[in-house]
């Protein structure tokens, strides 16, 4: 339960980070509110899972 928990909490966090990574780029590119909410929501769509869940993996056998 404790290693799912862990892994729930990483993905959250990506997403958030991806997310507001996203709309800050977009602004600064001079988008609009809802443009940079699309690109925000795709940043999410588009995240790398599968590198997200190899850093897990490799922290986790570090620590055991």
């Amino acid at each position: 339960m404790k290693e799912a928990l862990h892994i729930a909490q990483a993905v959250r966090d990506a997403c958030l980070k991806a997310t507001l990574q996203a709309y800050d780029d977009a602004g600064l590119s001079g988008l609009c509110h809802e443009g940079r909410w699309e690109c925000a929501v795709d940043a999410i769509r588009t995240l790398d899972l599968q590198a997200l869940v190899q850093t897990l993996l490799s922290q986790a056998t570090r620590v055991s």
